[in-house]
């Protein structure tokens, strides 16, 4: 196999021409293979497995610098750099990640997770390149998905003033996730199809060149001049016009082309854009069929493409989904707002239900949410879902334009808590803590999937503001005989004893209640406490408990520091109410990629942890109260 040849970065220039060709099939066949046991992102990875080997034949590393735009897309990437064997544990816990990381590999010049970022790290490295009298290399690979985000505009309005290069690679496959939307995407499906505006290119270079002994030497100083001969011809064009080359469009499969331009690009001596075109699945039937069932996939038949697991519950998404299409046939007033993620939220039959009250805004989770305060102002029952991790981004807009403004938006906030094998850029473990910092919002989370449709109904009714929190996997189905009426501000209480109150937020409920059991089997008396509401807080009820309870156990799938449970110490001890804290949820770190049960028990948020934090919490107490007499 040539695959062999690759042990370490650069050995892929050791190849010939056919043996790259050889290289690139083996690849494809490699990554399926693989993929189809661990999962991850397939479709992504086929469809730039050339452009990634010309970008390795024309780079040095890990002297020079490539960043991959959300970085889902750089399995290639870790092939060609020596990490063939970190595939059998890829995005297992403690095994390689699905995306760039520098404490992985040198050869990793940036984290990246969420899009539209790379042009602003890459130019942030060739800022650090002049400053320090550095000669390495500066590649970008942004998607065309990642245009649509705002912050790649404000890169762009940046590298439109450099003065030496840097190279920025549009790796354009008219897909994100879902399929693209906006003025930018029709825009670059002219350039895709301007195939005249080509033939003319090259019937001028081609012309020129003739020309007797001068030829040459006009083409070559025409292509140094700040606009170019596409320029001639094409005089609006939207790079050019901001003072950014462009280059393409050209066939992001054909390895002697793409190393021909990228070549050309870094002799480019300020900012160029190379436009590639690739096929998102190229190579497997099943990935360029449905690209987006690929994008992110688990374990699957590689014959058929038919997932391995034949899992049939619903889950919070589904059921979220399901619940909202029956909302809006009885409201009209009721529009769903979605970031490029209409599948990934569940939103896809929303729009196929009611298209005109349905908006896709591309991969731009800040204007979303002021889209949907605009939404809410002219009258209408905006319901943002978003992924927990992308929600961060907006969450300026969140508290200037919904939330200064008191205005009845919905944010539904999808994958939040652990999501697992994605890692660190997606774990959906701060949402509470930022959340709770804004006035006059709401937070919510349902214990199990009847009150996911009950917080949801509630949730679309309420003149206010309002988050409510889920997270990814099967809806639970436990706990089915507890379902009150959701009132304002008011937990629910499962069970009433004394002693220790355990309380719990939203999908820990099976924990807490395993908990619960556990503190029984061992004698204790035990209260447990569905919090519903994150903010505000049932003050009132905490009071009561009080009363007769001497050690509270918060349970929650967030980050420790400023979530639910130090709320509730602070109110505590705020009001003197005499009672011990014993605070569960996730450390103040990141949380690494891994099966979701793994990274529970490696936190400390299974109930055999949970269970021995909380007796020796109570044993503290008694031991003190024996003190005191």
């Amino acid at each position: 196999m040539v695959l062999d040849i690759i042990q370490n970065a650069n050995d892929i220039k050791k190849l010939d021409e056919e043996q790259l060709r050889e290289l690139s099939d083996e690849i494809r066949r490699f990554l399926i293979g693989k993929i189809s046991r661990t999962g991850g992102h397939l479709a992504s990875n086929l469809g730039v497995v050339e452009l990634t080997m010309a970008l390795h034949l024309t780079m040095d590393f890990p002297e020079d610098k490539l960043i991959w735009d959300v970085g889902h897309q750089s399995y290639t990437h870790k092939l060609l750099t020596g990490r063939r064997d970190g595939f059998d544990g890829l995005r297992k816990y403690g095994g390689m990640s699905g995306f760039p990381k520098r404490k992985e590999s040198a050869c990793d010049a940036f984290d990246t997770g969420h899009s539209s970022t790379s042009i602003s790290a890459g130019l942030g490295y060739v800022a650090a390149r002049e400053l320090t009298g550095g000669h390495y290399s500066v590649v970008s690979v942004i998607g065309d998905g990642s245009l649509t985000g705002g912050m790649a505009y404000e890169a762009l309005n940046n590298a439109s003033r450099l003065k030496s290069n840097f190279t920025i690679v549009l790796n354009d496959n008219n897909m994100s996730i879902s399929e693209n939307v906006g003025g930018m995407s029709r825009y670059l499906n002219a350039l895709r199809t301007a195939e005249a505006y080509t033939e003319i290119k090259k019937g001028v270079e081609d012309t020129l060149k003739k020309i007797p002994r001068r030829g040459e030497r006009i083409v070559s100083q025409i292509r140094r001049t700040k606009s170019g001969i596409k320029q001639l011809f094409v005089p609006g064009m939207f790079f050019e016009e901001m003072g950014i080359t462009y280059l393409g469009p050209v066939d992001g499969h054909d390895i002697r082309k793409l190393v021909r331009v990228l070549n050309e690009a870094k002799r480019v001596d300020h900012a160029v854009l190379v436009h590639v075109i690739t096929k998102k699945g190229k190579g497997y039937a099943p990935a360029e069929e449905n690209p987006a069932r690929f994008h992110g996939t688990g374990p699957f038949d590689v014959e058929t493409g038919e997932p391995l697991d034949k899992n049939t519950a619903d889950s919070y998404t589904q059921v979220f989904s399901k619940v909202l299409v029956d909302i809006a046939k009885k409201d009209e007033k009721v529009a769903a707002i979605t970031a490029a993620m209409a599948d990934g939220t569940g939103l896809a039959p929303f729009r196929k239900y009611f298209p005109r009250r349905f908006f896709d805004v591309g991969i731009a989770e800040e204007h979303a949410m002021t889209f949907a305060a605009g939404l809410a102002a002219g009258g209408m029952k905006p319901v943002f879902a978003v992924y927990s991790s992308f929600l961060q981004r907006a969450y300026d807009q969140t508290l200037h334009d919904v939330c200064l403004q008191n205005l009845p938006v919905v944010i539904a906030v999808d994958r939040a808590g652990l999501v697992g094998n994605d890692g660190e850029t997606h774990q959906g473990v701060f949402d509470l803590s930022f959340l709770s910092t804004i006035p006059n919002l709401t937070v919510v989370s349902p214990k199990n999937r009847w009150e996911m449709a009950d917080m949801l109904r509630f949730a679309v009714d309420f003149p206010y503001p309002i988050a409510i929190r889920y997270p990814r996997g099967s809806a639970y189905e436990g706990m089915r005989d507890f379902r009150a009426p959701v009132e304002y501000a008011k937990s629910e209480v499962l069970y009433r004893e004394e002693e220790i109150a355990v309380i719990f937020v939203g999908h820990m409920a099976e924990t807490a209640d395993q908990v619960r059991r556990k503190l029984k089997e061992e004698g204790y008396r035990c209260t447990l406490v569905n919090a519903r509401f994150v903010k505000p807080l049932d003050t009132g009820l905490l009071t009561e408990l009080a009363q007769d309870h001497r050690l509270f156990v918060t349970i929650e799938e967030n980050v420790v520091a400023g979530g639910f449970g130090e709320q509730v110490l602070e109110f505590v001890s705020r009001q003197g109410l005499g009672v011990r804290v014993c605070i569960n949820g996730i450390p103040d770190d990141y949380v690494e990629h891994g099966n979701v049960d793994i990274l529970r028990r490696e936190l400390g948020l299974e109930p055999g942890t949970i269970l021995e934090r909380v007796t020796s919490a109570y044993a503290a107490l008694t031991e003190e109260k024996r003190e005191e007499r």
